[in-house]
């Protein structure tokens, strides 16, 4: 072991935001495409909450040609005055972190996502430049920052302005970032959720590229947004919109019924996605199951001898928005990402809101109510069969029995039975599956081939999962249920690699695989089990020495210098011998993994609903936006397994 020495020396202290350029991931989470987006939102969301607060009604976000984003809003504009440390506040909101007027009650916030002295701050930190105009009491001003953060001059005035606002644009820096190249279509879609979650903020998106300009402003709000995700579904009613205020905080709450057997809940708080939930979903779904199984007794449809109906009983099919608006001396946020509410507050406050609104909607409506009761005994009645076969199955041999026969000739499985080290590769085809059997390292990899394309799970019923050879065989191997009943505790593999052939069949295999996770076995993807293999395009010989390329570009490196090439395309997994494929795919110090993510819930739904629904129409017009067959997608890439 090499002894290095640990001593005062070995402290070391970054200074202003030099600890943001050294661990930029602890602030925007990646330093790839994701990240890179995360630098607009940030932006973005210090001028939506002046618009949350009532100053300013309209948004801008522009492309610009040289890379550059400039976000524009109508609200106060910041402040530009001596700050008390000597510096003026400008420089301060973009130099230090923690600095922001949303931290106390004398901010000038009510409520905010957003935190001027943490986002913006850290854009200006990776940025190559950063320049900031603000128009204020009858005068605009500029200030320009370079090379992460630093300071070219002191604030400007510009000259009279009648307008109020602020204007930030910002280059970021290539020496950060994998990719500097913003996504329209990305930035389109979170615009356009920002104004259905905020009436009538009006967000325009400029690609200044190709003058191409969106609009997206909605006057009812939630009911737009539901009918937005909904566009492709069967829907059991109207959409039910209500809001409401509790112990100072307000709740809007929209929820729809489809003939779905999924449950989709998206939340934010204060117009900041909580992908990983928090208190206020936890009040939501506590009172939402309550006030149904109240209303149930209340008339006579549950009898006194009857059990409740259980939560996963009552949100089959139940897409909801929460959307709670919290003050700053509340709120409270779990990790830097903002991704979970931690505040107890938000629990009763959302709570008593639902409680009273969703009882006087079911009067009200008592025919719907009465429907909706019906698909929630038709749940609770399937979900009940279906945990007394799996009862049966953990206590029975047969079962076991069965479950072997269908595995049977199929699952080459691993010796180990560690599940933390195993994986589960899902191969395309029986000569791919023959070749990843022989080149595999047995101890810790399963193969299972798959026998054609999947079933699309969309529109699909439980029942139909369980009546599809290559998906019940799917099940059985991962050992841990399927739909309601999924257990990630059950799961026999650590990893679930989807490994198919680089073309446009395995492409769309690989959808059909993750439309089934998502669908029935959501928590796989979202605990970070599944994963794609990436499988070269390419072999390369070039004079004694042998390469493989796993996109055209890095084919097109090798044919510069003029030298004459022997290049194999693998038009299949089959094509590979078991040691090629071993080498380049299988291998866990060589290979490439994608592992699956969900970013966006809501964009996420919305997608898959679009591309694997039933509207043909719908997946052309969204596929002719937004798919460029020329350009490479960003993806979430492990490397050495």
């Amino acid at each position: 072991m090499t002894n290095r020495n640990y001593d005062e020396s070995s402290i070391e202290i970054l200074e202003g935001l030099e600890a943001v350029r050294k661990r930029p991931g602890m602030y925007i989470g990646s330093v790839d495409g994701r990240g890179l987006h995360h630098l607009v939102w940030e932006i973005v969301d210090n001028a939506i909450d002046e618009a949350l607060n009532g100053y300013g009604n309209e948004i801008i976000i522009e492309l610009n040609k040289d890379g550059s984003v400039t976000v524009t809003d109508f609200g106060r504009g910041m402040p530009v005055g001596k700050h008390k440390s000597g510096k003026n506040t400008l420089e301060v909101i973009y130099t230090v972190l923690h600095a922001g007027g949303k931290f106390s009650s004398e901010g000038g916030y009510k409520t905010a996502g957003g935190l001027h002295g943490v986002g913006a701050s850290v854009v200006n930190a990776l940025s190559e430049w950063v320049e900031v105009e603000v128009c204020r009491e009858k005068k605009r001003y500029l200030m320009r920052f370079e090379n992460g953060g630093r300071k070219c001059s002191g604030l400007k005035e510009l000259g009279p302005t009648n307008r109020t606002g602020s204007k930030v644009t910002f280059k970021p820096d290539p020496k950060i970032f994998s990719t500097t190249v913003f996504n329209f279509s990305t930035i389109c879609e979170r615009a356009q959720e920002e104004a259905f979650l905020l009436k009538n903020l009006k967000l325009t998106v400029k690609n200044n590229f190709d003058n191409e300009v969106k609009e997206y402003v909605y006057a009812e709000g939630l009911k737009e947004f539901m009918s937005y995700l909904h566009e492709d579904k069967d829907v059991l009613h109207e959409t039910v919109a209500f809001s409401d205020e509790s112990q100072g905080i307000k709740a809007e709450i929209a929820f729809q019924y489809t003939d779905s057997y999924q449950e989709n809940t998206f939340s934010y708080v204060n117009l900041v996605r909580t992908k990983d939930g928090g208190t206020h979903e936890t009040g939501f779904k506590t009172a939402f199951t309550k006030t149904i199984n109240d209303y149930a007794r209340e008339q006579g449809i549950l009898k006194d001898k009857d059990s409740n109906f259980e939560g996963s009983d009552v949100r089959e099919g139940l897409t909801s928005i929460i959307v709670v608006t919290i003050p700053e001396n509340l709120l409270q946020f779990e990790g830097q990402t903002k991704g979970k509410l931690g505040t107890p507050e938000a629990k009763t406050a959302v709570e008593n809101v639902v409680a009273t609104q969703l009882m006087y909607f079911l009067h009200e409506n008592k025919e719907t109510a009465f429907n909706l009761i019906k698909k929630i005994q038709r749940a609770s009645l399937a979900r009940e069969a279906a945990r007394k076969a799996k009862d049966e199955a953990r206590a029975g041999k047969t079962n076991a029995k069965k479950s072997k026969e269908i595995l049977s000739g199929k699952l080459a499985n691993a010796q180990s039975k560690d599940y933390k080290h195993l994986e589960l590769f899902l191969v395309e085809g029986d000569s791919a599956g023959g070749s990843a059997k022989k080149c595999r390292d047995s101890k810790f990899q399963a193969i299972l081939p798959l026998r054609g394309k999947v079933l699309n799970t969309e529109k699909a019923s439980l029942m139909d999962v369980e009546k599809n050879e290559e998906l019940n065989t799917i099940v059985h191997c991962l050992g841990a249920g399927v739909g309601v009943n999924f257990d990630i505790d059950d799961i026999h593999y650590d990893k679930v690699i989807i490994m198919t052939d680089a073309d446009t069949d395995g492409a769309h295999i690989q959808i059909l695989l993750l439309t089934f996770f998502y669908r029935f076995m959501r928590e796989l993807i979202e605990k970070g089990h599944v994963y794609i293999a990436m499988p070269p395009l390419y072999r390369v010989i070039k004079g004694k020495d042998m390469h493989y390329c796993y996109s055209d570009a890095e084919l097109n490196s090798y044919r510069e210098d003029g030298v004459k090439l022997d290049i194999q395309r693998y038009k299949g997994l089959g094509e590979m011998d078991a040691d090629q494929l071993w080498d380049t795919t299988m291998d866990p110090e060589k290979r490439t993994l994608i592992r699956v993510s969900i970013e966006d819930a809501a964009l996420c739904e919305r997608k898959i609903s679009v591309l694997m629904g039933n509207n043909a129409e719908l997946r052309r017009d969204w596929i002719d936006k937004n798919i460029d067959f020329t350009l490479e997608e960003d993806y979430k890439v492990e490397r050495n397994g």
